[in-house]
């Protein structure tokens, strides 16, 4: 497997990405930057239930957080989004090969039950 320059913990990303929460919050802030206050609000969650969500989201490094004052902006790491897309397309190249290997099992397997039927009538 190739190394990417981030080096995401992936048990991580994927124990992030197992919440429907923190994929709904990772889908709003692909569309832009929003502070923890109103993603609660939008969320309809306590700010407590927010920030649980956040630590992990920044623990697994796809979401940075930036203070402006008195209110901590979240943003996407999209970098981060590129790395996971990187990995899952490497597998994919397996996954598509399994499929093809899969089905010459199966038409292997098939084949054989046909000669064994041959060889029976004989």
């Amino acid at each position: 497997m190739k190394t990417t320059a981030l080096h995401l913990n992936l048990d991580l990303v994927f124990d992030a990405l197992g919440n429907a929460h923190r994929r709904e919050i990772i889908s709003l802030l692909g569309l832009q930057p929003v502070s923890i206050s109103d993603l609660a609000l939008q969320r309809n969650l306590s700010l407590q239930a927010i920030h649980k969500h956040v630590n992990l989201l920044v623990e697994a490094g796809m979401v940075t957080r930036k203070k402006s004052g008195r209110v901590t902006f979240l943003t996407l790491n999209r970098a981060s989004m590129r790395e996971i897309q990187d990995w899952v397309t490497e597998f994919q190249a397996h996954w598509d090969g399994g499929t093809e290997t899969l089905e010459n099992y199966a038409q292997t397997v098939e084949f054989k039950k046909k000669l064994k039927k041959e060889k029976e009538k004989r």
